[in-house]
Order: structure tokens, then sequence, then C-alpha cells
């Protein structure tokens, strides 16, 4: 009988502990933490023709995860652009910099697929009425460019009386530094309104497209179109820091321009 009372109390408490043990909760499973970021669904594609970032106007804006994405029409291709969130309307004239290229990326937050989104650290506004952000890029990103638009003609250009050639003034640059210069040539590129300024390339067919000292910027608040011959007259400014690693070895502002 002792026998068989113990045999029931062990089977008795082997039950016990089994109950015990099934009511324990599950350990819970660690989570990877989330991406700060959006990650891209594939491998970045070439974005050779970036170099020197984009500007233009934007067509469309949204904001998701912190994230404000904006469409931008440069005048000659339409480009997305991602940055930390920042304010912009439809219309608003803005710099992108260069940025990382997401090919073939789907925003899960925006539920939408966009063929290539740049991502950068900002991006300027540059019609705020308070002007750049303290954290934007101040990038000139309609400023570089080493060669003319294939149909503007550089020959024939009479250098200014009593002036100088582009090639020449970068060649003597350290003896005209702080001076006033003179020099005719044509626009072939211009910007409007990028930090409260108009932005000229100016070239006349002298100097070295591989070393850059074939194109002048020259910033003024005169509008010109590109291919009109100019006539430039301002102080010459060397090493100009915009800030960023923004630099320009070379640059006239607040010139006067002659459309002649």
């Amino acid at each position: 009988m002792k026998k068989t009372l113990t045999l029931i109390t062990v089977a008795l408490a082997a039950l016990s502990l089994a109950a015990c043990s099934n009511d324990q909760p599950a350990q819970p499973v660690a989570q990877a933490p989330q991406a700060s970021a959006p990650v891209a669904t594939s491998a970045p594609i070439p974005t050779t023709n970036k170099v020197g970032g984009t500007s233009g106007t934007v067509l469309e804006t949204m904001d998701a995860a912190g994230y404000t994405y904006v469409q931008v029409d440069s005048g000659s291709e339409k480009i997305w652009a991602a940055a930390p969130k920042f304010t912009v309307a439809v219309g608003d004239s803005v710099i992108v910099p260069d940025g990382m290229p997401m090919n073939n990326y789907h925003s899960q937050t925006l539920d939408r697929d966009f063929p290539v989104v740049y991502f950068v650290d900002s991006v300027m506004n540059a019609s705020s009425p308070a002007g750049a952000p303290a954290d934007a890029q101040i990038h000139d990103a309609a400023i570089p460019a080493s060669a003319p638009a294939a149909d503007i003609d550089l020959s024939n250009i009479v250098k200014a009386e009593g002036g100088l050639t582009v090639g020449e003034l970068f060649s003597d640059k350290a003896t005209l530094a702080g001076k006033e210069v003179i020099l005719r040539g044509k626009v072939v590129k211009f910007s409007p309104q990028i930090m409260g300024k108009n932005w000229i390339h100016l070239q006349d067919g002298s100097g070295d497209a591989a070393s850059g000292t074939n194109d002048l910027t020259v910033t003024t608040d005169i509008t010109a179109n590109v291919g009109d011959t100019v006539l430039v007259t301002g102080a010459l400014t060397l090493d100009k820091d915009f800030g960023y690693g923004y630099q320009y070895n070379v640059i006239i502002e607040d010139a006067k321009v002659t459309v002649e």
C-alpha cells in the first residue's frame, strides 16, 4: 500500500512540474534594429551626368518616414531626390547635390516605386525666403561646365580693349587677385537665382578644357541667355569657399555684365 502511495505521489509531482514548465512564457525573439535610412533594392546605377548635382524646379513633393521626396525638372531631365525632411513646395527652385542613386527603389511608406531616387544629405531650397537652411549644401550644382554646348561658336571672339582672355586670366590669377578685370566671352551656361544671384559660365575659346582653365564662373544680377556675347567687368577672387567642400579657385562675383 505504501509503495502504491509513493508511486502516486511521484506521478503527481511529475505532472505538477510539467504544468509549471508549460506556463513559462516563450523567450522573446530579438528583432533586428530598423534601418535609419532607406535601403536600395538593387545596386546603384552609373551617374556620370550627375557630377556637380542638379538644379531645377520642383514638380512634385511628398514626405515619408522622415524624408522629403522631390521630383526636380532641370530643363533637360527630371529626377527624384530624397533628403531628411525639409520645407519645400511645388514650383520652388532647388539644388540637389551629388547623391547615392537607388535603382528601382520601392518606398514601403508611400507604397510607390521609383525608377531612380538620389538620396542626399540635404537639398538647398533657393526659393526659401530665409535663404539656405543651416545644414544646406551650398552647392552651385548648375555651374560646373568644362565644354560649351555644341552649337555655341567660340571662334572670332574679339578680346576686350584693355582686357584679358579667360586663359590669360587663369594663367596670371595670382597677380590679378583682388583687381578689377575686363573680358569678353560667350555664355555657355546660365543659372538664375541660386543663392540670390545669377550664375554665368563664360568661355572665349582660350584656356585648357582638361584643366578647367577655359571656363570662368561669374555671378551677377544681370540676365543673359546661353550663346550671348557679354562684356564682364569685376574684381577677381581666388579660392572662394562656400563651405561643405565647394570651392572655386577663380571667380568674379557681383560682376557688371553687358550683353552685346
